[in-house]
C-alpha cells in the first residue's frame, strides 16, 4: 500500500505543503525534490538540531554526490571531508559529534541522498 498523496512510496511526508516519498530506510526517493526544510524535518526525526557545522558537512556530502553519482560510505566520507574542510572536519570523531551514531547515513539522509553501499 502506498502513500495517500502519491500512491507510489512506502512513506511519505508533507513539511509547509512540499510532499516528499521516501524509501522504507528513510531516504528520499527523487533527489530533486532535497531542499533545507526537508533537510531539518530530517534532521528532527534523527533528533539532530542543524547548526553551520551541519550544513558545511551536508553541502559537501551532496558536492561528493554531484561528482561521484554515489553517497559516501565511512571511509570515503572522513577522506573527502579531509580534503574538502581540512583534516579535522573529517575525522570520525568530529563527525560523530554532529552526526551520532552512524555518520555517514545520518549526513546522506538529511543530504536527501541514497544509502550508502557497503555501510552497515
Amino acid at each position: 500500500m502506498g502513500c495517500t498523496l502519491c500512491g507510489i512510496a512506502t512513506y511519505c511526508k508533507l513539511v509547509l505543503t512540499v510532499h516528499y516519498a521516501r524509501d522504507s530506510q528513510g531516504y528520499l526517493i527523487d533527489l530533486n525534490t532535497w531542499n533545507e526544510t526537508i533537510a531539518e524535518s530530517i534532521a528532527k526525526e534523527l533528533s539532530i538540531e542543524l547548526g553551520a557545522p551541519h550544513w558545511e558537512i551536508v553541502y559537501s556530502v551532496r558536492a561528493y554526490y554531484q561528482r561521484f553519482d554515489s553517497s559516501p560510505a565511512s571511509r570515503a566520507l572522513s577522506k573527502w571531508l579531509g580534503i574538502e574542510l581540512g583534516k579535522e572536519k573529517g575525522s570520525s570523531l568530529y563527525l560523530m559529534s554532529l552526526f551520532p551514531g552512524k555518520p555517514a547515513l545520518s549526513v546522506a539522509k538529511i543530504a536527501g541522498l541514497p544509502r550508502p553501499t557497503n555501510c552497515l
